[in-house]
């Protein structure tokens, strides 16, 4: 699956990816990549009280292995659809991390 093209934008100080989060799921998941480079994530917490972005922060840092605080949600903090930025990696590590853990 290391064909999957998935958008990310470098940055000054890291790399930057869009998410696209269905809360409620059985299990967090990274499930697949969509047609515009989108990762489609399934998450286990409910949306309320800012619980599935707190456990997508916390998933992604896992899959990334990288801490909690290397992670932001600079877009998107009340919708399915988020920019998702990650400090001090590039690109390239990015995407390899990401594919690795796809369902």
């Amino acid at each position: 699956m290391s064909d999957q093209k998935i958008n990310l934008h470098d940055g000054r100080k890291g790399s930057a990816f869009a998410v696209r989060v269905t809360p409620r799921a059985s299990r967090n998941e990274i499930v697949e990549v969509l047609g515009d480079g989108t990762i489609k994530v399934r998450i286990a917490a409910l949306p309320a009280d800012n619980e599935a972005n707190q456990a997508l922060i916390e998933f992604l840092a896992e899959i990334l292995s990288v801490p909690k605080s290397r992670l932001e949600i600079v877009a998107g903090m009340s919708g399915r659809d988020k920019l998702v930025a990650v400090l001090d990696m590039d690109v390239a590590t990015a995407h390899s991390r990401v594919v690795a853990h796809l369902a």
